[in-house]
């Protein structure tokens, strides 16, 4: 949809009463006068900036304007009325049209949040319980030599374990091993 379709089909419900006051219209007129590229020359802007005309008609005569100068114009003036007036903005009918999910479609957010709606805690839970699992069942077969094995494995990990604890994993081992 063109910015000139949705700007008539806003223009009704931004001319409406109490919408846009004085201040935020001249905000926009100003804004689009004084950004690259100019929208509205000088004399335009002060037309549409007059306090001696009826807000309403004010804000009619622009928004016809600016329709018939075409597409970018009228996405100047929407960027304008965003920055100025964010509210009214994400209220627009049109905004409301675009937001309007697609039946069909499927919603790649809502899938990732289905998928991973547990969270961190979840996962670090899972992955403890399965790796005390894998220990308890590596220690309770009789057929391994736990000591043996856990001792040259301690014995070469000093970067990955600190001395302290690397010494009285050792001392249990060797404790666990006179027993």
């Amino acid at each position: 949809q063109s910015y000139c379709h949705r700007l008539q089909h806003d223009m009704y419900f931004l001319t409406s009463t109490s919408r846009l006051n004085e201040q935020v219209v001249d905000k926009i007129v100003l804004q689009l006068n004084r950004v690259y590229p100019q929208i509205l020359t000088n004399e335009e802007a002060e037309k549409f900036r007059n306090p001696k005309a009826s807000l309403h008609t004010r804000l009619s005569d622009l928004l016809k304007h600016l329709q018939k100068k075409g597409d970018r114009h009228c996405q100047e003036f929407y960027r304008a009325l965003q920055i100025n007036a964010e509210q009214l903005f994400n209220d627009l009918p049109s905004r409301k049209i675009l937001k309007i999910p697609d039946p069909t479609e499927i919603d790649t957010d809502k899938e990732q949040y289905m998928l991973n709606d547990r969270g961190p805690v979840f996962f670090l839970a899972c992955f403890s319980m399965a790796a005390g699992l894998a220990l308890f069942w590596y220690c309770c077969n009789s057929e391994t030599q736990v000591i043996g094995r856990a001792r040259r494995i301690l014995g070469f990990s000093p970067i990955i374990i600190g001395r302290h604890v690397r010494n009285i994993c050792m001392l249990y081992l060797e404790d666990m091993s006179r027993n």
